[in-house]
């Protein structure tokens, strides 16, 4: 079997946030992890955990404190010069999570599409609105679309006009931050649907960054999860949600709503407490459980989490 390709490599990365004086606030604690060119990653955790700023420092809108970020083996962690700039706006795009305040409202939807081909030096305006228009027709919008503003929109439409600058500059690598979250159920469908499509087409590889377990395992071929800050496990889709090992992703897992109430009613639900973790005598280190399982544990833990799997323990009974 042929070794996949990696497109991004994360590498003890942190990143950190000045709130006092001489406080600072750890938003990403010696993130690694890998994605392949062409996967769907999906990346879950609850509000707060630090998935959006991982997203934002890939990206370049944070420089992070340290740690490595490599793309197509280039690094692009390091001093954010014109070249390095160029190189990430080229190949990495960001659909952002909330498709009302992402979107500027004294801007026509044209020229905040091609906002992005200005900065790239395709200043022709008749080629800017050739480009506009057939971006608008992938992601299922009219060219009269182009000369309305965001207001006149649905939340669904918006987040097409989203995912539409997102992709006029023909990128390789897709962050999807929480692009459903602001949606209803039946739109969330669409704007999935059509991300799978764009990415069959476009070739693309998709960073999906969520807290909706359901909605993450049907869109992704991997997961990680994040808690505080730091990767607690990671996996293919269905060992993780088949096989979860760490507290903090079964009480997730344990909070995904059953379509069936009676289910619903006598389904078990998980809390997670960080206090279970005694990491004074031994120190904590993310493990490969089975091929392509990591999980995040002391050897004490990670022992446990071995047994576990071993004998097949059904945590929801």
């Amino acid at each position: 079997m042929a070794e996949r390709e990696k497109i991004l490599e994360i590498k003890n990365l942190c990143m950190e946030f000045p709130v006092k004086r001489r406080e600072k606030l750890k938003a990403l604690n010696n993130v690694t992890f890998d994605i392949y060119k062409g996967e769907n990653f999906g990346l879950v955790g609850e509000s707060g955990c630090g998935k959006t700023t991982l997203g934002r420092t890939i990206i370049r809108l944070y420089n992070p404190t340290s740690g490595e970020i490599l793309f197509n083996g280039r690094s692009i962690s390091g001093k954010l010069n014109k070249d390095t700039r160029k190189y990430v706006t080229d190949n990495i795009a960001m659909i952002f999570q909330d498709p009302i305040s992402s979107l500027n409202p004294r801007m026509t939807i044209q020229e905040i599409i091609a906002e992005g081909l200005s900065i790239r030096g395709i200043k022709n305006k008749e080629e800017q609105r050739r480009m506009v228009v057939e971006i608008l027709d992938k992601v299922g919008l009219l060219p009269e679309h182009a000369a309305r503003y965001p207001h006149e929109f649905s939340g669904g439409q918006r987040q097409r006009i989203g995912i539409a600058r997102a992709l006029i500059l023909n990128p390789s690598f897709i962050i999807a931050d929480e692009p459903v979250s602001a949606l209803d159920v039946s739109i969330q469908a669409q704007v999935i649907k059509l991300l799978l499509e764009m990415k069959k087409i476009m070739g693309l590889t998709i960073l999906f960054i969520a807290h909706d377990l359901s909605v993450v395992k049907y869109f992704s071929d991997r997961i990680g999860v994040m808690c505080k800050g730091q990767l607690v496990e990671l996996g293919d889709a269905d060992e993780v949600y088949k096989n979860p090992l760490h507290p903090y992703t079964r009480a997730l897992l344990s909070a995904i709503p059953e379509p069936d109430p009676i289910r619903e009613k006598k389904k078990k639900r998980l809390y997670y407490d960080p206090q279970i973790h005694d990491y004074s005598k031994e120190s904590p280190e993310f493990v490969e459980i089975t091929p392509g399982h990591f999980v995040y544990g002391s050897p004490s833990e990670i022992e446990q989490y071995r047994i576990d799997l071993k004998e097949g323990i059904n945590i929801f009974n």
